[in-house]
C-alpha cells in the first residue's frame, strides 16, 4: 500500500470522527427540534450517521486490473476504509445489540476485499462497483432518524422514505447482483483471473457472497416491513372511509 493510500485510510478515520464528535452535534442541537431529548446511546447512532458518499463509475476492458481511473478508485476505496474503521469502533464502544453482529460481518468482509486493492492495485472495477450500493444508506440513516424522533410508521414523510428506501435499495444493492455476477463468471480461468492468485480469489468471492447474502436479508427485512406499513396505512383509510360514510348516511 502507497503512504498516500495510508494517509487518506487514516485521514477519512479522523474525518469521520470529527463529524461524529463536532459537526453533527452542533448541527443537529441547533436545526433538529428533538435531537437533545435522545438518550446518550441514541445520540451517539444519531452522530454516527452523519456520512458522506463517494463512487465513481468506470468502465474498462480489462476489469480485472483496471477500471477507467484506478488511482480514483483507490482512493473513493480508502476513505471507505476509513469510515469502515470508524464505525467498527464506534460499534464495539457502544455495543448495543444482535443485530450489530450483521455490520461487524459486513464492515469485516469489505475491508478484508478492499485491502487487496490497496495493496496490490487487484479488483479496481469490482470495488468500484461495491461502493455504488453505498447510495442506498441514506435512506436507511433517515428512517432510523424519523424512528428516534418518535415518527409514527404511519406518518407520509415515513412513508415515502421507505418506499423511496426499499426501491434504491433493490436497484443498488439486489438488482444489481445478476450483472455483477456475470462479469465475475467471465473472468474465470482468464490469464488474468489466474495472475491474481488464491488469496485474492478466495477474499473477492467469498467476501462479495457473504455481502450478496446479507444484503439479501435485509431486502427481505426492508421490503416485509415496507409492505406491512403500506398495507396497514390503506386498510386504516379504508376503515376511516367506512366509518364516514355511515356517519354521514346516518346524519341524513
Amino acid at each position: 500500500m502507497d503512504m498516500r493510500e495510508v494517509y487518506v485510510v487514516a485521514g477519512s478515520f479522523v474525518g469521520f470522527q470529527v463529524l461524529f464528535s463536532c459537526v453533527s452535534p452542533v448541527l443537529s442541537s441547533n436545526f433538529t427540534e428533538g435531537y437533545g431529548k435522545l438518550p446518550p446511546n441514541k445520540l451517539n447512532d444519531w452522530n454516527s450517521r452523519y456520512q458522506p458518499h463517494i463512487t465513481q463509475h468506470c468502465s474498462n476492458r480489462n476489469v480485472v486490473r483496471n477500471a477507467g481511473d484506478p488511482n480514483l478508485v483507490k482512493l473513493n476505496v480508502a476513505i471507505t476504509c476509513g469510515y469502515l474503521f470508524y464505525d467498527l469502533v464506534l460499534l464495539a464502544c457502544n455495543w448495543s445489540a444482535m443485530g450489530d453482529v450483521f455490520f461487524v460481518c459486513h464492515h469485516l468482509a469489505a475491508l478484508y476485499a478492499y485491502g487487496f486493492v490497496l495493496t496490490r492495485g487487484a479488483l479496481p472495477y469490482f470495488a468500484n462497483f461495491r461502493l455504488i450500493s453505498e447510495l442506498s444508506t441514506p435512506f436507511v440513516n433517515q428512517r432510523w432518524f424519523f424512528e428516534a424522533l418518535g415518527y409514527p410508521r404511519t406518518h407520509p414523510l415515513v412513508v415515502g422514505n421507505g418506499v423511496a428506501m426499499a426501491i434504491v435499495f433493490f436497484l443498488v444493492r439486489i438488482a444489481v447482483m445478476p450483472p455483477y455476477w456475470a462479469k465475475v463468471f467471465a473472468t474465470f480461468g482468464t490469464p488474468t483471473f489466474e495472475r491474481l492468485g488464491l488469496a485474492i480469489q478466495v477474499a473477492w468471492i467469498v467476501s462479495c457472497v457473504c455481502l450478496d447474502i446479507l444484503n439479501t436479508i435485509w431486502m427481505y427485512k426492508i421490503a416485509r416491513g415496507c409492505y406491512k406499513v403500506i398495507t396497514g396505512k390503506l386498510r386504516g383509510s379504508k376503515v376511516v372511509s367506512k366509518k364516514t360514510n355511515y356517519t354521514n348516511n346516518h346524519t341524513d
